[in-house]
């Protein structure tokens, strides 16, 4: 007489899904390191981002109040805008994966269905972490400087990481939607270059019309990168306090959006993996 097996517990399926999400970011990052040129061109990118606007619309824009002048306003928002073009890996990766194929062979492997985008998501925190070395290094040469604490210090970094994953799990959604990389990337632009630049990352919000100003205060983008320029200690003491509670409040803002974000986008991309590898 036989028994059946006994389901593993909720403790041992938790093991299951870190060690196998963990086997993939560690196939992702392999790959980015045999293909060296995503990642090269993913941070001169920012990089270039840094020199134009720091040495050509530099002299232009007039950031009264902050002590190291325009670079040291601008260095927040290029941060914010690098890690949220770096999300898009996710969902780029995953559309190449279904295009060729990959993910049918994932799904004939025993391993946890979510594994695949749980591994995806962390990787790009991975190349996050690069992009974050090197963009501190150039603001560093163009004059920008961290003027707030060492914990401050940290606690930006991390705001601006885990702001970066939440975004992942956007646009692993809009990978599994559109299932060609081409396409993944035009869309993934549409809505990436106005959430960076219909917010305070390049210019005051001051400067913008009162309907955009209200949609650049309460802009998820907007808040991570004040909350950064705070911590940093960037930001002038004198200045009047902003108007809008989230640009009062960016780092509990920051927060409250990546907790929405992943709330609402990391059950939509589990049911729309479920549905693309089950047609």
């Amino acid at each position: 007489m036989t028994t059946a097996a006994a389901k593993p517990g909720l403790g041992q399926r938790l093991s299951i899904v870190v060690s196998d999400s963990l086997t993939i970011a560690k196939r992702n990052v392999i790959k980015i390191k045999r293909v060296p040129d995503v990642l090269i061109f993913s941070t001169l990118s920012p990089i270039m981002f840094v020199l134009l606007f720091a040495y050509i619309f530099g002299a232009a824009i007039k950031v009264p109040g902050v002590g190291g002048g325009y670079r040291e306003f601008l260095i927040a928002g290029i941060f914010a805008q690098t890690v949220v073009f770096g999300a898009t890996f996710t969902g780029a990766g995953l559309a190449e994966d279904m295009q060729k194929g990959i993910i049918d062979r994932f799904r004939s492997l025993p391993m946890a269905p979510s594994a695949v985008l749980v591994g995806r998501t962390i990787s790009d925190v991975v190349i996050n972490v690069v992009s974050l070395i090197v963009m501190s290094l150039t603001g560093l040469v163009v004059g920008w400087r961290i003027r707030g604490s060492f914990l401050d210090a940290v606690l930006a970094y991390v705001l601006l990481l885990l702001f970066a994953y939440a975004v992942s799990w956007i646009m692993a959604v809009v990978g599994l939607l559109v299932r060609a990389p081409e396409v993944f990337n035009n869309a993934s632009f549409m809505v990436i270059f106005p959430l960076t630049f219909l917010a305070n990352t390049f210019v005051p919000m001051q400067e913008l019309p009162a309907v955009l100003r209200v949609f650049a205060e309460w802009n998820p983008v907007s808040a991570v990168t004040e909350a950064t320029r705070q911590l940093f200690g960037n930001t002038s003491p004198l200045a009047p306090p902003p108007d809008a509670w989230s640009m009062r409040h960016p780092v509990i803002t920051t927060l409250a959006w990546v907790v929405v974000i992943l709330a609402v986008f990391v059950p939509l991309a589990l049911r729309q993996y479920r549905k693309a590898v089950s047609r």
